[in-house]
């Protein structure tokens, strides 16, 4: 269980009454443009099933609160093996993987997903002891690597075909932020 309480920003784990939250921003084209795709039509059962029941995988799964007020979701999680191998990292490696949106249309371009990125990252560098944070935004997604890129991440690899997303699958890039106390681990 993951608790961030910090500056602006709360992340607490998801609870079945954050529901009516995701179900409106997942039944949001604007939303879906850039996280799970316009062609996903969510039910609420389909929301339960994905974001609410526990997963054999190691994720937490985190409302946002921006001010006190429901913002958006962000999962953070340790990478797979396969994703080791795939992203060209040595399991030796303490990498955490993260996914987020922004679900309150309203509230975009104003920082809030910067400010979310750099609280979360330092947080999990202070309390986590991670060697590196990673994420794999699609290629033409140039909002979300402008942000990340903002916050300390580089862009590290060119995944091909890496996500379906909307019918078909697309490019992104691996982007990293190594932790500071750990400036010699590289991505091999």
């Amino acid at each position: 269980m993951m608790h961030i309480h910090q500056a602006d920003f709360i992340l607490r784990p998801l609870d079945p009454e954050d529901i009516h939250y995701l179900y409106r921003w997942l039944t949001d084209d604007r939303v879906l443009e850039f996280y799970e795709g316009r062609d996903k039509r969510f039910t609420r059962e389909m929301i339960q099933e994905k974001y609410l029941t526990p997963s054999s995988r190691l994720i937490y799964r985190e409302l946002v609160l921006w001010q006190g007020l429901p913002v958006g979701y962000m999962q953070i999680y340790p990478l797979s093996t396969e994703e080791y191998e795939t992203y060209g990292y040595s399991v030796s490696e303490h990498i955490i993987g993260m996914d987020q949106f922004i679900g309150e249309v309203t509230l975009w371009n104003q920082g809030i997903g910067t400010g979310l990125i750099q609280t979360v990252c330092q947080w999990l560098e202070a309390h986590q002891k991670v060697d590196c944070l990673v994420m794999d935004p699609r290629a033409d997604n140039l909002r979300a690597i402008h942000v990340y890129e903002k916050c300390g991440f580089r862009k590290v690899k060119y995944l091909v075909k890496h996500e379906y997303h909307e019918g078909m699958q697309h490019d992104c890039w691996l982007m990293e932020r190594r932790h500071k106390e750990n400036p010699s681990s590289t991505n091999s």
